[in-house]
């Protein structure tokens, strides 16, 4: 269990804000590493000495990559894939073994031990972005870290430690071994922390709890019911998540780190290959860097391509949790994404309006499945869905939560787009500077309230 929001912004981050500005710079990254592993353990001690664990041994194989890289290229490889077997062992029975257990144990002579291993928050993330390192040093696109602290302050930075961006250790080298400060650094970051709260305290706590709703009636759903709750789902796992993004790059910002973005509003997309460039950007990245063009790219005929564009999508799915449910998802965009590879991007091309509409729906159909993680009772709200067994067309609770959350609907839809955006850089650079910090100390407040008073914060990404 992690910190509760209110104890983390109002205790941890001030106090960890405090030392740190205080601190020699020779100084602040033992501070950090020390403050990321008690921020990490808060919950679950234990899972600290797993960190440490995957920290030394991407540390230690980056250091002998580094020294055989040049003088013995099979001895480096030969580490490098020894360092991925180890990373993605400890993934995989961290996070997979129970599923495998109960897949195998169908089959009558199998016996596997139920060892109920709980899944270490944030270990997808934090195992893909100490994995890259070695990789990197092996290309030759990063210099070996030698500082254990250094490193270790890369793999377990708060900011985004337990729900990404999944960060790559060559795009913050530098900023590791120097990280310049200044106020207008540090209030560009608590702008953008207080934004990723709005968006995911305001927003997608709101339309989240009309989505669990509709999510507990999955046998007895209208047509409009069933689209009502799959579409607030939808904005709610993009609040949740690219909130978290925004507080993610919003608190590296406040302690001299810039992250890269995650998130360019992808729900104005009109294809899934363009939806896919802009929902979580640091995955995608890392998959086609690290997965798909090792595999050959489209480099290999189209015969490879599709295989490979099949293999990457079933990895991206089952990287998302640990349910056939995951897998099936991911083979569901590889589907829509090789075919639109094959004919169907030229004719999207030709009509933003068909193109967009064609997203949105592709896209809304499946998340019922992503979040179920049941293949029953997504088959039976997915059905609802394109008409066959839903429980009429709308009964009068769709209307009345139309109504009820209409207002949030709306407010939603629009800042999914840039239009806000666009229109806060269009008025007067004096309003603005007097306006921000008003509207931060009210979101502030706002959020505040509704963290002390509600009972529902969920944090979806936490579970991967």
């Amino acid at each position: 269990m992690v910190f509760s929001s209110i104890l983390f912004m109002f205790i941890y981050l001030p106090v960890v804000l405090f030392l740190y500005y205080i601190s020699p710079v020779k100084w602040r990254n033992p501070i950090l590493f020390v403050v990321n592993m008690i921020f990490y353990g808060w919950g679950e001690p234990v899972y600290i000495l797993l960190m440490i664990v995957s920290i030394t041994i991407n540390y230690i194989n980056g250091i002998l990559i580094g020294k055989w890289r040049h003088v013995d290229d099979k001895k480096a490889k030969a580490v490098l894939v020894v360092n991925v077997v180890l990373n993605l062992a400890l993934l995989g029975f961290f996070k997979y073994y129970n599923l495998i257990a109960d897949t195998l144990n169908i089959v009558p002579f199998i016996n596997l031990p139920e060892l109920n291993v709980t899944l270490p928050i944030g270990i997808s993330f934090y195992t893909f972005q100490t994995m890259s390192y070695p990789i990197d040093v092996y290309r030759g696109d990063a210099d070996v870290q030698k500082n254990y602290i250094s490193f270790g302050t890369f793999v377990a930075l708060f900011p985004q430690l337990i729900a990404g961006p999944i960060v790559r250790y060559k795009d913050v080298a530098d900023q590791l071994g120097f990280r310049a400060s200044s106020i207008d650094q540090f209030s560009s970051g608590v702008e953008r922390f207080m934004i990723g709260v709005g968006k995911k305290v305001l927003i997608a706590n709101n339309i989240g709890a009309l989505w669990d709703v509709y999510a507990a009636s999955c046998g007895d759903l209208t047509f409009v019911g069933s689209w009502i709750g799959a579409l607030a789902f939808s904005l709610q796992i993009y609040f949740d998540f690219a909130g978290y993004s925004d507080m993610a790059i919003g608190l590296g910002r406040m302690i001299g780190f810039e992250f890269l973005e995650n998130f360019n509003y992808p729900y104005i997309s009109k294809s899934i290959t363009e939806f896919w460039r802009r929902w979580h950007m640091s995955l995608g990245t890392w998959f086609r860097d690290y997965l798909y063009i090792p595999l050959g790219g489209n480099r290999c005929g189209k015969a490879r391509q599709i295989l490979n564009i099949t293999i990457v999508w079933a990895a991206t799915g089952i990287w998302h949790g640990a349910n056939w449910t995951f897998l099936i998802w991911g083979l569901y965009y590889a589907f829509w994404l090789l075919l639109e590879k094959t004919f169907l991007l030229k004719y999207l091309e030709k009509s933003k309006v068909i193109g967009h509409v064609y997203t949105i729906f592709v896209v809304v159909l499946v998340w019922p499945l992503f979040q179920l993680n049941d293949i029953g009772l997504a088959g039976q709200y997915t059905s609802a869905m394109l008409g066959f067994g839903a429980n009429g067309f709308i009964r009068s609770d769709d209307i009345y939560y139309l109504l009820t959350y209409g207002v949030t609907f709306v407010i939603a839809i629009v800042a999914c787009t840039p239009a806000g955006a666009k229109l806060w850089h269009k008025l007067p650079k004096g309003f603005v500077r007097v306006a921000a910090p008003v509207i931060i100390l009210l979101a502030l407040i706002i959020s505040t309230a509704y963290l002390v008073d509600a009972t529902y914060n969920p944090f979806l990404y936490f579970n991967f």
